[in-house]
């Protein structure tokens, strides 16, 4: 099989009897998709409406319009790096989780993070294909290669997806990692499209926000974001997005997932876990037209300290070019917003594995 199915890959399927599959013609409706337990949590949700899940506040969603469409056609900035990227491979072997005291990351590429936690490994997000579309021709292309293959990887103790966006929730990739003995936790909705990948449905936990489960000692919560769903032309937004909160008996993090400023809900965040040592947050692929459901540097920078965390780490960039603004500006721009405001920055090689008090990378200091 190629890396991505040559359509549009499988939409939400029935919670039960879904086999591993490669592509559909379209996403099909919640009605008759998904059946059960799954259907009853989805519409017994406050932010459910009979059709579509909403933000619990107005949002303003990402509209094309006459101006957007001249920015893409001819803006020439630099979204692709000239220069190689810099990547660091780790060896086969070199990733499995060490002291049981340590929280220490491995940047992946865009959201996708190795972390380890006290003594256990966290996959997010996984996306090692070579494009974020639902086609394997066209669609937001790598940068770069892949720092490791996913049968590369440690045994893991847990794998999080935030919500079904291609650059988020890779099918392939998932078809690679589907066998693995390894729970998976989602938003509401998610593990239908894992199921119908070969996940099976007793290896799914799907969360809505506040509530969580226990994995091995690690508590995960869903967390509120504000962002949407949904997966190529005619898509309902029948699953939810979230943002992540991670706590071990010694260590905390904090995963924005994708969202927009919500400057009274993370605050809440901060509030009932009394602060992270960690937050990784997106900082790229941002327009001022995606106000409401991504935040840029500038409100991560504000999304770090209303979550009340140590250090913080940025991600969503440097992997695909999915906006307009130069592919290094978010992060050049965040260094800058770091010293003015005194934030602790963690942002490492892509591959390299760090601890939490690493700091900034030569590299991207350099670029400045």
């Amino acid at each position: 099989m190629s890396w991505q199915a040559d359509v549009l890959d499988e939409p939400l399927a029935q919670a039960t009897g879904a086999k591993a599959c490669g592509a559909t013609t379209g996403l099909a409706s919640l009605g008759g998709k998904v059946a059960g337990l799954r259907l009853e949590r989805i519409t017994d949700s406050p932010y459910f409406d009979g059709k579509r899940f909403r933000n619990a506040i107005e949002t303003a969603a990402a509209k094309p319009s006459l101006g957007l469409l001249w920015e893409y056609a001819f803006n020439r900035t630099e979204r692709e790096p000239r220069d190689p990227f810099p990547i660091v491979h780790p060896e086969a072997g070199s990733l499995v989780a060490g002291r049981g005291e340590a929280l220490q990351i491995t940047w992946l590429g865009h959201s996708t993070m190795l972390i380890e936690i006290d003594g256990k490994l966290v996959l997010t997000d996984p996306v090692f294909g070579p494009r974020a579309a639902p086609v394997s021709w066209m669609g937001p292309k790598r940068f770069h290669p892949v720092p490791i293959e996913p049968e590369q990887l440690p045994p893991l103790d847990l794998i999080l997806v935030s919500h079904d966006h291609y650059d988020h929730l890779d099918f392939p990739t998932i078809s690679r990692l589907a066998h693995r003995e390894t729970p998976w936790v989602t938003s509401l909705g998610v593990g239908a499209h894992l199921e119908a990948w070969g996940v099976p449905a007793e290896r799914i936990t799907e969360l809505s926000w506040w509530e969580d489960a226990d994995f091995s000692g690690l508590q995960v919560t869903a967390t509120p974001s504000r962002h949407f769903a949904g997966r190529g032309p005619g898509a309902t937004a029948a699953t939810f997005w979230s943002s992540w909160a991670i706590v071990g008996p010694k260590h905390s993090v904090w995963f924005s997932g994708d969202t927009g400023l919500w400057e009274q809900a993370f605050e809440e965040i901060g509030e009932r876990f009394g602060g992270f040592d960690l937050s990784m947050i997106e900082i790229g692929a941002w327009h001022p037209a995606w106000g409401s459901i991504h935040l840029g540097p500038e409100n991560a920078a504000k999304a770090h300290q209303l979550v009340r965390a140590k250090t913080m780490m940025p991600v969503h960039w440097g992997t695909f070019s999915l906006a307009l603004h130069a592919w290094d500006q978010p992060i050049l721009h965040l260094l800058q917003l770091a010293e003015q405001h005194g934030i602790d920055l963690l942002s490492p090689m892509m591959g390299q594995t760090v601890h939490r008090e690493a700091g900034v990378a030569d590299y991207w200091l350099g670029r400045r």
